[in-house]
């Protein structure tokens, strides 16, 4: 395994070894002339032809039209153009999101053939700030799956260990990043999406706050329900957290598709110092694994070391939070989008959303409307105690990354897992920001603990996991 290069760029490193670097140092030598984006990209592509057989992470590799990209981001250089911020750099797109040309699958069978007209806004954001697109990623069937497995493209294998789940939906992009295909993959999180992923592979991923990234699927339709505006939004995953700072600088440009678009600063107004961290390892009875536990408590020591007050305290009604994305989520898509699924999806999905069905209930109209009642009166309650602490520090997940297709094993064994992603789902709810850091490895499985902080306010969380990540020395997973 091979430690984190976050100091700088090696000089004994050779061409061949560019898939190893960040995205901000290939974006620097590209940008200085000391590599070019096609060596970059030659050797992302030899990574994922060495390892995409057997990890599956990447559904199709675009090689010939990645080659004409790094080619025209080479000469563009070569003309002091000016350089995007991504310029010249390998990235992924996950294939539930449109790229022109390109079949939009959702992991689908029935679209397989659903070919793209136009760019989802944060694939022309990302090509905007120059990044070089190799390849598009894995998801479950119709994104509902924390397992990456469908029946148009196979099986998603976790980097460190073929028995557990890379995560989803974001699985693919995960698994690719942990892999060392790309430096960077372009994820969505309507329930833990980019954050799960990232935690099961060992990785970092960023759910920002809906409205800093434009989102929208063309290839979906114009209507959008409200979970798909204001739960669902588009994300990076990365191997550190400089990266991701760096790629949310390039999604976030605006797009007039999404009207939920909001011109936000990257970097917000510092809090009072020293900045207060809420600690929380206590959920209302649910069991919280020792491991997650422990890699709480050494988080904490960390951000205290860094200059950070970390107290233990309990946010409001976590529970309800829950409850609340459960009932306005579950509701929209047992009206509407489960007929979908149960036409096109595969037994897998279809079976997942029988279990998730099962622990929600019936949908009504009366629970939906005082569901989003409740969601306004939560964010009132949050936001107040995100005053006296701007930065919590919570689990990922209450449980470590799960056996491979466990959400298909029963009612009880999903009712297990929708308990342990309730960090996941509340933090989606509010629609915060949530940054999945890892804090090691325990037993050769990946652990970490994710950050939130208020609307809006990505950088807080970004700042707390650099503190982190600089501890952690996380190894890779090659």
């Amino acid at each position: 395994m091979m430690g984190s290069m976050q100091s700088g760029i090696a000089e004994t490193t050779l061409p061949t070894d560019l898939w190893r670097w960040d995205a901000w140092q290939l974006a620097d030598a590209i940008a200085r002339g000391t590599i070019s984006s096609r060596e970059a990209v030659t050797s992302c592509l030899a990574r994922i032809d060495a390892e995409n057989p057997r990890i599956n992470a990447l559904t199709h590799v675009t090689r010939e039209s990645a080659l004409r990209a790094a080619d025209e981001a080479d000469a563009q250089r070569a003309s002091n153009a000016p350089c995007g911020l991504l310029h010249g750099v390998p990235v992924t797109i996950k294939c539930n999101v449109d790229v022109v040309g390109e079949p939009t699958t959702h992991g689908v069978v029935a679209k397989r053939d659903l070919i793209a007209q136009t760019h989802s806004p944060v694939v022309t954001n990302l090509l905007k700030a120059g990044a070089v697109i190799v390849g598009r990623t894995n998801t479950p069937a119709f994104s509902m799956r924390w397992f990456t497995d469908n029946a148009l493209h196979g099986r998603t294998l976790n980097p460190w260990n073929d028995t557990l789940t890379p995560g989803g939906s974001s699985g693919g992009a995960s698994a690719a990043v942990a892999a060392g295909m790309c430096p960077v993959a372009h994820g969505n999180d309507l329930a833990g999406s980019v954050r799960y992923p990232a935690y099961a592979c060992g990785v970092t991923g960023l759910r920002p706050t809906a409205g800093r990234i434009p989102s929208f699927t063309p290839s979906s339709g114009e209507l959008r329900t409200f979970a798909a505006q204001f739960f669902a939004v588009q994300g990076p995953i990365a191997r550190s957290v400089r990266d991701l700072q760096l790629s949310l600088a390039a999604m976030s440009a605006a797009d007039a598709r999404d009207p939920n678009w909001v011109p936000a600063p990257l970097t917000g107004p510092a809090p009072d110092a020293p900045i207060k961290v809420a600690l929380v390892d206590e959920f209302d009875g649910l069991p919280l694994d020792p491991t997650v536990r422990d890699a709480l408590h050494q988080a904490a020591r960390w951000l205290t070391d860094a200059g950070y007050v970390v107290e233990r305290a309990a946010p409001p009604d976590m529970r309800e939070g829950f409850d609340i994305w459960m009932t306005i989520a579950m509701t929209e898509i047992s009206t509407g989008f489960a007929h979908a699924i149960e036409a096109d999806g595969d037994d897998a999905a279809r079976h997942a959303l029988r279990g998730m069905q099962a622990r929600f209930g019936s949908a009504t109209l009366e629970g939906y409307i005082q569901g989003l009642a409740r969601r306004d009166r939560l964010r009132r309650r949050w936001n107040g105690f995100l005053e006296q602490y701007p930065v919590v520090l919570m689990p990922t997940s209450l449980d470590m990354p799960f056996r491979y297709g466990m959400d298909q094993e029963g009612d009880a064994a999903m009712s297990r897992i929708l308990d342990a992603q309730l960090p996941l789902k509340l933090i989606a709810a509010l629609n915060y920001p949530g940054l999945s850091v890892p804090t090691g490895v325990h037993e050769g499985v990946p652990v970490g603990v994710q950050i939130v902080a208020g609307a809006f306010r990505e950088d807080l969380c970004l700042a707390a996991g650099a503190a982190i990540e600089q501890r952690a020395r996380m190894p890779f997973a090659f």
